[in-house]
C-alpha cells in the first residue's frame, strides 16, 4: 500500500479516505440497468440446445423519432438473444465478434414480435447464430441478424 501511495502521490488523509470507499461487487451479465432497459418485457417461450424463442411487445421507449423499433434496440436484441442460443452454463459468456443485421420492415410501439435464435454451428470457441424478428400477428419478417461470438473452450487436459 505504501508503494501505491508514493506512486500516486496521495497524502495520508486522501489515502485514508480512498481506503474507506465502498466498492460494489462486479455485476454478473443481465442484472445491470442496460439489460433491464432493453430486455424488460421480453418473454422466453422456448429454450432448447441451440434454439431460443421469445415474444417481445415493442415498448415506446425503444422506438425512434418515427415511432419504429430503433435499429439500436434490434442490434441489442440480436446480441442478447443470439448469445442465449449458444450459451453454456459451465463457461463464461461469449463475446460478440461480428454482427450483421438486415432490417426488412418496421415494427411500431406495442407490436408483438416473435424473436427466434438458432445456432448455426461451432468451431472451437467460435459460434454462429441467426436471429429472426417477425411480427406475431402478420407473420411479416422485420429483421434478420447474423451474429458470431467467441468464448473460452473447455480444456481437454
Amino acid at each position: 500500500m505504501e508503494k501505491a501511495r508514493e506512486y500516486l502521490g496521495l497524502m495520508t488523509k486522501e489515502s485514508e479516505t480512498a481506503s474507506r470507499l465502498a466498492v460494489r461487487p462486479h455485476h454478473s451479465a443481465g442484472d445491470g440497468p442496460y439489460e433491464n432497459f432493453i430486455l424488460r418485457g421480453i418473454r422466453v417461450d422456448r429454450v432448447e440446445p441451440g434454439f431460443v424463442s421469445c415474444t417481445f411487445k415493442v415498448p415506446p421507449r425503444l422506438t425512434d423519432a418515427s415511432g419504429n423499433l430503433s435499429a439500436g434496440a434490434i442490434a441489442s436484441l440480436v446480441d442478447d438473444v443470439g448469445e442465449a442460443s449458444v450459451h453454456d452454463e459451465d463457461l463464461p459468456l461469449k463475446v460478440s465478434v461480428d454482427m450483421s443485421i438486415s432490417i426488412l420492415s418496421t415494427a411500431k410501439a406495442n407490436d408483438e414480435l416473435e424473436i427466434t435464435s438458432r445456432a448455426l454451428g461451432q468451431k472451437g470457441g467460435y459460434s454462429g447464430t441467426v436471429i429472426l424478428f417477425k411480427n406475431k400477428v402478420t407473420g411479416e419478417l422485420i429483421a434478420e441478424g447474423r451474429h458470431s461470438l467467441y468464448g473460452k473452450i473447455p480444456s481437454k487436459i
